[in-house]
């Protein structure tokens, strides 16, 4: 019998699903949350943890410069979940919502449950929207 190959929304679920992380119910709204900000964004399981990605056409770039991958989960603390932004600082966050000021561009966002994702909900999805708007396309 031939295996069948799982797409990555396919693989996304199924790491939620199985995962014994004790925020998991908050991984899938937050998931959600990220999907449902825009049709241009898609996900799939990169770094070993579930990752979101614009899914457009866009200029040529190194990809070492991460210019297509939006947000990852860290889920290596129980208590929280930990949102990198790979190029989180060439977005203009007035919301204070973004966390850290690293060298390398990243930004940081912690969820810790479901009421806090609720009170970021707005902030993200425009961090996410701007996010999208800066998009170099050919």
């Amino acid at each position: 019998m031939a295996k069948v190959k799982l797409s990555d929304s396919d693989l996304v679920t199924q790491y939620i699903t199985t995962s014994a992380h004790p925020l998991a119910d908050v991984m899938q709204a937050l998931r959600e949350v990220i999907l449902s900000t825009d049709e241009g964004i898609s996900e799939q399981i990169k770094w070993n943890s579930p990752a979101f990605y614009y899914n457009g056409v866009m200029a040529s770039f190194n990809a070492k410069e991460y210019k297509r991958d939006i947000v990852v989960f860290n889920l290596r603390k129980n208590n929280y979940i930990l949102l990198i932004f790979p190029t989180g600082a060439t977005i203009n966050d007035t919301s204070g919502l973004f966390e850290g000021s690293y060298a390398d561009g990243r930004r940081m966002v912690t969820i810790t449950g479901m009421d806090n994702l609720t009170s970021k909900n707005d902030d993200l999805q425009t961090v996410l929207r701007q996010w999208l708007a800066q998009v170099e396309k050919p």
